[in-house]
């Protein structure tokens, strides 16, 4: 058999992708020229959404296995490299679409009713499979957020919510992590002891400071106060699960500690995979906030206070998701927690060994 030869256009399918540009203004005589740009930037962001998701499959799968060998997390830190160099061409699309000014949109913006981009299944699923809680949803009117999605994609997106997102994998993993208990060495115990020292430490120096008042040496050691209060409940696993059942953590003791340990000690060979690995996983945070900030600003220079086509508060329900839509805050804000490294308890030599690249559990 002979091969037919492999047409450019063919394989890409560019027939189809480059005839999909249907203006709804032209269905009523009057075209409105900016409407071209509106469905092909949309059309764009839903392609690059399809390329997050099939990466981020790939780093749910390697996360996924009973055991996560070294090599897999310098891949997984590849998957998301390229996660967030597309994340930053999603934000740059947002200064293309504000090439068309308020008044060009007014120019088919009835046509879109009551479309929206609340109905991109792929971005919902997308939210999912990072570990958005549904709970932390805004709801969109009164209604759940799926009843917004057609029904042919309604059921992919339903199934990913019971599905094992990046963040409850992430969590299983650093519960996982082998390196918090070595024998002779207990890091969690040393930890906690440099960290109280270092904070009575710090408390003799504000009652001692001859540059203070009275009244103001009790306001900085109330403000102390509240730093001793929030490193004991980081400490304490009572506390810390009190604080996840109440909603104010998700992340598990055991795993914030692992995450800790790897963002102190990530000059160790065997922890730069991890510790690229979280911060990568804040990289992703933080630039979809980024776009979500964008979108909403966008929106709000489009059409001022006007409710959005598919029935949305519009800028404010954008701006709302933009605070509230974070997944991994909790590594971020793990830097409340970081202690200078002259304070760091040393690793004994045979620990430094173990975590070499020659490490063996």
């Amino acid at each position: 058999m002979t091969k037919k030869p492999l047409n450019y256009s063919d394989y890409l399918k560019l027939e189809d992708i480059l005839n999909s540009q249907e203006l709804k203004s032209a269905e009523r005589g009057a075209p409105a020229h900016d409407e071209m740009l509106f469905i092909i930037i949309h059309q764009v962001y839903e392609l690059w959404f399809k390329q997050v998701i099939h990466e981020l499959n790939s780093v749910l799968d390697i996360f996924g296995k009973r055991s996560v060998v070294e090599s897999d997390v310098s891949l997984a830190v590849a998957r998301l490299d390229r996660i967030i160099e597309i994340q930053k061409i999603l934000i740059d699309q947002v200064r293309v679409l504000e090439t068309m000014t308020a008044m060009d949109f007014l120019e088919f913006r009835d046509d879109l009713f009551p479309s929206s981009g609340f109905q991109s299944a792929q971005f919902r699923l997308l939210e999912n499979k990072l570990g958005l809680p549904k709970g932390n949803r805004i709801n969109y009117g009164k209604e759940d957020y799926k009843t917004a999605i057609i029904n042919k994609e309604k059921e992919q997106v339903e199934r990913s919510e019971s599905e094992r997102s990046l963040f409850e994998l992430l969590e299983n993993w650093l519960e996982r992590t082998p390196f918090l208990s070595f024998e002779g060495f207990d890091f969690w115990e040393q930890y906690s002891e440099a960290v109280r020292s270092m904070l009575a430490k710090e408390k003799e120096v504000i009652k001692s400071n001859p540059n203070y008042s009275d009244s103001e040496i009790e306001y900085h050691l109330l403000e102390h106060q509240r730093a001793v209060d929030s490193f004991e409940a980081m400490i304490d696993p009572k506390k810390h699960d009190q604080l996840v059942k109440k909603n104010k953590k998700r992340l598990s003791h055991k795993a914030t500690q692992a995450a800790l340990l790897i963002f102190l000690y990530r000059e160790e060979p065997i922890l730069h995979s991890p510790f690229n690995f979280l911060s990568r996983l804040m990289d992703m945070d933080e630039l979809f906030t980024t776009w979500r900030q964008r979108h909403a600003l966008m929106v709000r220079r489009m059409i001022g206070a006007k409710i959005g086509t598919g029935g949305s508060s519009g800028h404010a329900y954008l701006q709302a998701t933009a605070d509230r839509y974070k997944v991994f805050t909790e590594l971020a804000d793990l830097s409340t927690f970081f202690i200078p490294r002259s304070a760091l308890p040393e690793l004994p030599e045979h620990i430094k060994q173990n975590l070499g690249y020659h490490f063996k559990s």
